[in-house]
């Protein structure tokens, strides 16, 4: 058996590296899956943004009265909520409400009987809201669309980054990488899986530790304990050992 490797760049197509395709489907399968997450998550948001629109454009003032305030412990208030039990009349029925959330900044300034003004949605008015607290809120609301863009836009950033280091990690070392002889650590385990296995090498008297990969029930290129790999220096788990099937496909053997 005689070698012949060209010199990089070698011509090595993606369909030539074992396994390649089926990793790239993982991959894609992955990220689908995670952007299908991330699309339900959106929606739920949106839903909440259409909500709190809504009820910011349909909500009436309404001045009500203090019945009671649940503060939390003073050493705990400073940006922490209190809520308010609150009494009203709307379109000419009287309400109260014991859950009013706002800040415990403004809820510590009120007694008993002191006027309130509420926000109440006419489609709801049982279910009232401090104006001042669901004002404040509103301003965060409305950068939900923005938040909600800027992560769709660096979620696909991440996959297409995953695609292509996936497509370079499976293609590079074999059309741009130094060939070198690995020694690893141990007896390569007899598995019908992928084996991944940590290995050295020598280059310019610099001793250089990797994880290398094996295709299962091949025979690598071997030079006694040593074996062939093609190797990225600047990608210590881009490593793939050369077997004599694949130095064939890739016609390196004449």
């Amino acid at each position: 058996m005689q070698f012949a490797i060209p010199h990089a760049p070698r011509p090595v197509r993606f369909s030539q590296v074992p396994g390649a395709l089926g990793r790239l489907l993982r991959t894609v399968a992955l990220g689908l899956g995670l952007m299908a997450v991330l699309g339900g998550g959106a929606s739920l948001v949106g839903r909440f943004f259409l909500q709190e629109r809504a009820f910011l454009g349909r909500a009436q003032p309404v001045r009500g009265l203090i019945a009671g305030v649940r503060l939390p412990p003073k050493a705990e208030r400073e940006n922490a909520e209190a809520t308010l039990e609150v009494l009203y009349s709307h379109q000419g029925r009287q309400y109260s409400a014991g859950e009013v959330r706002t800040t415990a900044a403004y809820a510590e300034g009120l007694g008993h009987g002191a006027e309130v003004t509420l926000l109440v949605d006419p489609a709801q008015p049982d279910r009232p809201r401090e104006a001042g607290f669901a004002r404040s809120r509103a301003g965060a609301v409305n950068l939900l669309p923005w938040a909600l863009g800027v992560g769709a836009l660096g979620a696909l950033a991440l996959f297409v980054r995953e695609l292509r280091r996936t497509l370079r990690a499976e293609v590079e070392p074999l059309r741009l990488g130094a060939l070198v002889w690995l020694t690893p650590e141990g007896p390569l385990p007899e598995t019908r899986k992928e084996v991944v296995f940590p290995a050295t090498y020598w280059r310019q008297d610099v001793k250089h530790t990797v994880q290398a990969r094996a295709r299962p029930g091949r025979a690598p290129v071997r030079n006694g304990e040593k074996v062939l790999a093609a190797v990225v220096p600047r990608q210590p788990r881009w490593v793939r050992v050369i077997d004599e099937d694949l130095a064939r496909t890739l016609g390196w053997i004449r």
